[in-house]
Order: C-alpha cells, then sequence, then structure tokens
C-alpha cells in the first residue's frame, strides 16, 4: 500500500509539472470537498483546469485513464463545482486526464485535455 502511494505522489508530481510546462499555473493539489477530491487544479488563459491523475507501474491490464468511470466524472465535476462556487471563478472548466506510466526507468505521460464534460448528471 504504501509503495503504490509513493508511485502515486510520484505521478502526481509529475503531472504538476507537465501542466506548468504547458503554461499552466498550478492552484490546488488534493483539494477537498467533503469526501471528493480534485487531484490538480490549474489554470491557463482561458480554462481552470481539473486534471484527474492516474499513475501506474505497467500497462498490461487496462491503461489508467479506462479507470476513471462515469461516476468517478461525476465525483469529479461535482467537487470542480464547489471549487467554482468557493472562489468564485469566471473561467470555463476543463477536465482532463493525465496518466503517467513508469515501467522501469521509463516513464511515459499522455494527457488527454478536455477528456470529459460536465453533462454528466
Amino acid at each position: 500500500m504504501a509503495e503504490s502511494h509513493s508511485l502515486g505522489q510520484k505521478g502526481e508530481e509529475l503531472a504538476a509539472e507537465h501542466l506548468k510546462n504547458k503554461g499552466c499555473r498550478i492552484l490546488h493539489r488534493n483539494w477537498r470537498s467533503g469526501k471528493k477530491e480534485l487531484d490538480i487544479v490549474a489554470e491557463n488563459k482561458e480554462n481552470i483546469v481539473f486534471a484527474e491523475v492516474k499513475t501506474r507501474s505497467d500497462n498490461f491490464m487496462s491503461t489508467p485513464a479506462d479507470t476513471i468511470s462515469r461516476e468517478k466524472q461525476k465525483q469529479i465535476i461535482y467537487a470542480a463545482e464547489a471549487y467554482i462556487r468557493k472562489y468564485n471563478i469566471g473561467k470555463e472548466a476543463r477536465f482532463d486526464i493525465i496518466t503517467v506510466i513508469e515501467k522501469g526507468r521509463n516513464i511515459s505521460i499522455e494527457h488527454i485535455e478536455g477528456a470529459f464534460y460536465p453533462t454528466l448528471r
């Protein structure tokens, strides 16, 4: 369990760095609204970006992005709505998935911008 937690933290660090390299400013990490959590909240000129980060040590069964169910998407959307209300955000929301796969010393990052939309109610 501790190893997977450590891998997850490393993945979130890499994902945050990836977003910074794409011109985003990180606003919050692991922001909570009740039991719901947003992995990374960032912004660029046009959008407030809510990024769900999935990290795995290999990719043989399914991709990490495949593990984000419709129910998980709904939880992210509800948490994002709470965030937008709390901080009075006027930018358009974008929901991204960032997958980090670590295979030995090789790390690959896939960033799916606009992976889902806040229409799942």
